[in-house]
């Protein structure tokens, strides 16, 4: 078992990022850190499961849908410290966009609700700045990028990292 709290080293983390017209799918974390926050669906990456294999079982745990990740958009440090400025929690993330492929949406695992969120509203909900700077980035890249096939996506980025 992973020591999540003060831990010896980072812990890698995958989020993916689900869009449905002009909304995003958010989850409203249950427990720490950041219990009761909207965030990207998603968790850490189990040993011996690819990156693409771990953000398909969080995101089905977390919200019950299936997804096929498309491409990577950020990866990024979450560093919590405590009163004492220790490091309570360290997460590398790697935050993917992906494509709904089936199910209906409800909160599961440690999810207290899970919902698609107009864009136009992101700013509004209880979402931290870099989470929504990373939807944003994801978005663009939803919009502005080819049809997504299989000659582009986490196949080709993973060759590149």
């Amino acid at each position: 078992m992973i020591k999540r709290k003060y831990p010896e080293q980072p812990i890698v983390g995958v989020g993916g990022i689900i869009f449905q017209d002009e909304s995003v799918l958010l989850v409203k974390r249950g427990g720490d850190p950041a219990a009761g926050q909207w965030s990207i669906p998603g968790g850490v990456v189990d040993t011996g499961e690819t990156l693409s294999d771990a953000v398909v079982r969080e995101v089905r745990e977390e919200t019950n849908i299936q997804v096929e990740p498309l491409a990577l958009v950020k990866i990024l440090d979450r560093i919590f410290r405590d009163k004492e400025n220790r490091v309570s929690y360290h997460y590398v993330l790697v935050d993917f966009l992906c494509r709904y492929t089936g199910g209906e949406v409800y909160p599961g695992t440690d999810a207290l609700d899970a919902r698609f969120i107009p864009l136009q509203d992101l700013a509004s909900w209880d979402v931290i700045p870099v989470t929504r700077e990373v939807i944003y980035q994801a978005s663009h890249l939803h919009k502005n990028s080819p049809n997504w096939d299989s000659t582009c996506g986490v196949g080709r980025v993973y060759d590149v990292l």
